[in-house]
C-alpha cells in the first residue's frame, strides 16, 4: 500500500496598497507573489514531520536526523513518528484495518524559517502620513504525494516541491488576480486520490468534463472531499460501522454493500430520549445522512419533529401527529424523503418473511446501481438492512463502535440470515433512488 505524504500549511500574505485601481493592485501583487515564490525555492522552506522531531530543508537536502539520507526508503520516516499517549491509546483500541490505514499517512507541516544566518541589519522606520489599504490573508496549501514505501527519501522531496509550487500558483492566481475565496480539497475518483485547489468559481459540469466523469452524481461537492482515516469526524457520529464487521462467512455468493459514507444514528442520541418511538426515525436519519455525505443534499439531518411535520405537510398525518410517539414505517420514510428533499423511492412488498431471501437479486441490483441504504419495515417493528444476508441496525444506549459491534448477546450491528425474519409477517422495503444530478 502506498504512503500518502500530506503537506499542509498556510502562506501568509501581508502588504499595503496605496491605491485600489486594478493596475496598481496587480503590480503590487506581482512583487508579493514573486517574493513568496523565491522563499519557496530558497533555504527558508522547512517541512516538519508531525509527531516527530524531524525537520527537513528540501531545497538544500538537510534534515535533523542523520540516519535519514537521500537513499533511505521513505517508509523509514515512520520510525521517527511518535504519537501522544492519548493518540496511541486510541490507535491501539482501533481495528487493525484502521491502524494500517493510519500508518500509510505521514502528515507534514509547511513552514518558513523566520530567522536568518546573515548578520542582523539595523531596522529602518519610515512614516508616511497618508491612507493605505492593509491586506492580510493566508493562502491555504494542502498537497498530497502518493509514493511506494520503497521510494527513496531524496525522490520524495523532489516530488513535493513541484506540487507545492503548483498549489501556490493556483491559490495565488499567478497570471491573473488574487483569489480571496481559494480553498483546497482532495477527492477520490474511482481508485485514485485527486488534489483539487479551487482557486476560482467554476461550474461542476466543467470539472466533470475535465476529468471525463459522468454527470449523474456529485463528485466535487465539499461533502465528497476525501476524509483521511487519521482524522476524527467533527460531528461525533460514527461512520459506516458495517465495514468493521467480520466476513459473514459464506462459502459462496457475493456480498453487496452500500456505496459511499453514512453516519450512524441511534436511540438516545442528540440529547433526546426517543426510547419507544420505534427506530424508523433513526433509520431515516441514517438514510438522510447518506444523501448528505454523498453531496446530494445540503440541509441538516431532520429531527424527529421535522420528520413528523413533513408527514403532516405531505398530507399523510393529522396535525396532532407532531410531538407524538407514534411509529412510522417504510411508506412514511418514502414520503419524508420526497417531501423534504425531492428524493423518490421504490417500495418492494414482501407478503411474508420467508420470501425475503427470494429478493436477493432485486437487492443486489439495487446496491449495484443505486447504492443507497435500504430500510425494511414490518407491521409492528422496523429493521434496517444494507446488504444480503441482512445486517440489523436496532439499538439503544450505544456509546462507541466496540459497543455497537460487540455488545454481549445483542449484536446491535451484525449479519442476519434469512431465519431472522418472521416468516408469518409481511414487510415493506424502501429503496431510495439516487437523483440524477451533479
Amino acid at each position: 500500500m502506498d504512503i500518502l505524504f500530506r503537506i499542509r500549511g498556510g502562506l501568509d500574505l501581508a502588504f499595503q496598497l496605496a491605491t485600489t485601481d486594478e493596475a496598481s493592485t496587480k503590480k503590487t501583487l506581482g512583487y508579493v507573489f514573486s517574493d513568496l515564490a523565491n522563499k519557496l525555492s530558497s533555504d527558508v522552506l522547512i517541512l516538519r514531520i508531525c509527531h516527530s522531531s524531524v525537520y527537513v530543508w528540501p531545497n538544500n537536502g538537510m534534515n535533523t536526523v542523520p540516519e535519514l539520507t537521500d537513499d533511505s526508503a521513505c517508509k523509514e520516516i515512520r520510525r521517527f513518528i511518535q504519537f501522544d499517549q492519548d493518540d496511541e491509546t486510541k490507535r491501539k483500541l482501533g481495528k487493525k484495518k484502521d491502524k494500517k490505514l493510519q500508518d500509510t499517512i505521514v502528515n507534514i507541516d509547511l513552514m518558513l524559517e523566520m530567522t536568518s544566518s546573515l548578520a542582523a541589519l539595523a531596522p529602518v522606520i519610515e512614516r508616511e502620513s497618508k491612507e493605505h489599504h492593509y491586506i492580510n490573508m493566508t493562502l491555504p496549501v494542502d498537497v498530497v504525494v502518493s509514493v511506494s514505501p520503497e521510494e527513496t527519501w531524496g525522490n520524495i522531496t523532489g516530488y513535493i516541491k513541484p506540487d507545492l509550487f503548483l498549489a501556490f500558483a493556483e491559490a495565488s492566481g499567478i497570471g491573473g488576480t488574487l483569489n480571496l475565496s481559494c480553498f483546497c480539497l482532495l477527492f477520490t475518483l474511482t481508485h485514485w486520490l485527486l488534489s483539487v485547489t479551487v482557486a476560482k468559481v467554476v461550474g461542476f459540469s466543467e470539472l466533470h468534463g475535465l476529468f471525463s466523469l459522468p454527470c449523474d452524481r456529485p463528485y466535487f461537492k465539499r461533502a465528497n472531499a476525501y476524509h483521511f482515516p487519521d482524522e476524527p469526524y467533527k460531528d461525533g457520529y460514527l461512520r459506516n460501522p458495517h465495514l468493521h464487521l467480520n466476513s459473514p462467512g459464506m462459502e459462496s455468493g457475493m456480498v453487496y454493500l452500500v456505496h459511499g459514507v453514512y453516519s450512524y444514528h441511534h436511540y438516545m442520541q442528540d440529547r433526546m430520549d426517543d426510547s419507544g418511538w420505534g427506530c424508523a426515525y433513526r433509520s431515516l436519519q441514517t438514510i438522510c445522512s447518506w444523501f448528505k455525505h454523498q453531496g446530494y443534499i445540503d440541509a441538516p439531518i431532520p429531527t424527529h419533529k421535522e420528520i413528523q411535520q413533513a408527514l403532516v405537510d405531505a398530507g399523510d398525518k393529522p396535525a396532532t401527529f407532531v410531538g407524538s410517539r407514534q411509529w412510522i414505517g417504510s411508506i412514511e420514510v418514502q414520503f419524508v424523503l420526497n417531501q423534504l428533499f425531492g428524493i423518490t423511492s421504490k417500495i418492494l412488498f414482501v407478503s411474508q418473511g420467508s420470501e425475503l431471501a427470494l429478493q436477493g437479486r432485486e437487492l443486489a441490483n439495487h446496491f449495484k446501481t443505486e447504492g443507497t441504504p435500504v430500510m425494511i419495515g414490518k407491521c409492528s417493528s422496523i429493521k434496517e438492512c444494507q446488504w444480503p444476508p441482512y445486517a440489523e441496525f436496532h439499538f439503544k444506549f450505544i456509546i462507541d463502535l466496540n459497543a455497537i459491534l460487540l455488545f454481549p448477546g445483542q449484536g446491535w450491528c451484525g449479519w442476519k440470515g434469512s431465519e431472522f425474519w418472521n416468516k408469518d409477517a409481511y414487510y415493506n422495503l424502501c429503496l431510495p433512488q439516487r437523483p440524477k444530478t451533479i
